[in-house]
């Protein structure tokens, strides 16, 4: 049977799914030229399907536009087929970016920040999932044993990482049955964001090879462990140069990054409901989950909202070029381009207000209304998102809410996990 090879191309929408078309792999570079149609009210297919909400109705015409830069291309061997696919960026007809594109709503964040520092972020994606064909027993957190049970999917991930050109630095068995973390090499700002985005997607790609999924979902059951999404930051200045650490700043950090993480626990109420945007991200930022509960910046601890990390005396390395916090409050119903955005945006306003660091962190909310409410009470996000994208964004996501707010906390897991 004979079959023509197909190549994705897709975004990172408000649901912080990939969605897209597939073309002929031969026809692929007259699509990077020219762009492929999609249609605006697209952005508001919420995580469960139905678009209950939209700006935008039928109208209007836009352009993904696939990028050469973010192409994937993975051989799983012969009897397992391939994986290719391609990130875009949404544009209107006319060349010029959409206002719900969120590439360019990161992308705009990258440049404020530039004018307001001239340094650009420097970042990873820490991330953590389920592999359906390893749960075990809850005593295993950690263990060897549980690294075992994933059989061979560790290895095939790794290596189709490799493959898309991503180094990872570390895979282990987590604390929770099944559960599973992965951190990769860092990255600058955009294709930090890009790489979280592609390592989500061959990870899924891969257990489907075995027959198996792998879920993202922060919350696997109400009474579990949650998994979460850690973004670890630092800065460059334009000659490359490490511009985070200040031994003799408060938790080690320069005047301009201390700005910064001042605004970022300024505006953590609101930003949540980017960062954590779904109705199960709440059951998981609770006590005793090690996940954060205030807005709070704390040395080493990881129930902290943004942890100063750990500095490991190594001969020849300048520990400013170790040296990074970790922002906590994330998970993977995020798309990345959004979450990463939103803490740089938050980051800046501390920046330009010279903002110091609070005694101590004020809560976090505690359900995704309570913080879109915050988000739309905050009058720095009109600058951030633009008109258009905020009000589509609280629209999208009140809907959420419409769909499984009211379901008990079981059926809504359940959900999730379906779906992430």
């Amino acid at each position: 049977m004979h079959r023509e090879p197909l190549a994705l191309i897709g975004i990172s929408d408000i649901s912080g799914r990939v969605r897209g078309k597939a073309v002929p792999a031969v026809h692929l570079a007259e699509h990077v030229a020219r762009g492929i149609g999609w249609t605006p009210t697209n952005v508001m297919i919420t995580a469960f399907g139905p678009i209950l909400d939209t700006p935008f109705a039928g109208l209007g015409d836009i352009l993904m536009r696939p990028l050469p830069e973010t192409e994937v291309k993975v051989d799983f061997g012969s009897d397992a087929g391939s994986e290719h696919f391609l990130l875009a960026d949404i544009v209107n007809t006319d060349g010029t970016p959409w206002a719900c594109c969120l590439r360019s709503f990161l992308g705009r964040a990258v440049q404020a920040l530039k004018a307001a520092a001239g340094v650009h972020a420097y970042c990873a994606f820490e991330q953590e999932f389920v592999y359906t064909g390893a749960i075990g027993e809850f005593h295993n957190g950690y263990t060897f044993d549980a690294f075992r049970r994933q059989g061979q999917f560790a290895g095939t991930l790794v290596h189709a990482l490799a493959a898309a050109g991503i180094r990872t630095e570390s895979i282990l068995a987590e604390y929770a049955p099944g559960q599973y973390e992965i951190t990769c090499e860092p990255a600058f700002d955009i294709a930090a964001a890009e790489r979280a985005i592609i390592i989500r997607e061959l990870a899924r790609a891969t257990a489907g090879r075995f027959g198996q999924r792998a879920t993202f979902t922060p919350m696997l059951r109400p009474e579990g462990v949650g998994s979460g999404v850690h973004i670890h930051i630092s800065f460059r200045d334009a000659e490359g140069r490490a511009a985070t650490y200040d031994p003799a700043g408060p938790f080690g950090l320069s005047r301009m990054a201390a700005q910064f993480v001042a605004g970022v626990q300024h505006h953590l109420p609101a930003i949540c409901a980017v960062t954590a945007p779904s109705v199960i991200s709440y059951i998981r930022l609770t006590p005793n989950r090690w996940a954060p509960t205030r807005a709070n910046l704390a040395q080493q601890d990881r129930e902290a909202a943004i942890r100063i990390c750990p500095i490991f005396a190594r001969a020849g390395v300048d520990p400013a070029d170790q040296f990074n916090f970790e922002f906590r409050v994330c998970d993977a119903t995020a798309s990345p381009y959004l979450a990463l955005g939103a803490v740089i945006w938050a980051g800046i306003d501390g920046i330009r207000r010279e903002l110091a660091l609070p005694a101590e962190g004020g809560a976090l909310p505690h359900s995704l209304g309570e913080a879109l409410d915050k988000l739309a009470a905050t009058a720095a996000a009109k600058e951030w998102f633009g008109d258009v994208l905020l009000d589509a964004y609280i629209r999208h996501k009140r809907a959420e809410i419409t769909l499984v707010g009211n379901l008990d906390p079981v059926e809504q897991c359940r959900r999730y996990a379906e779906v992430y």
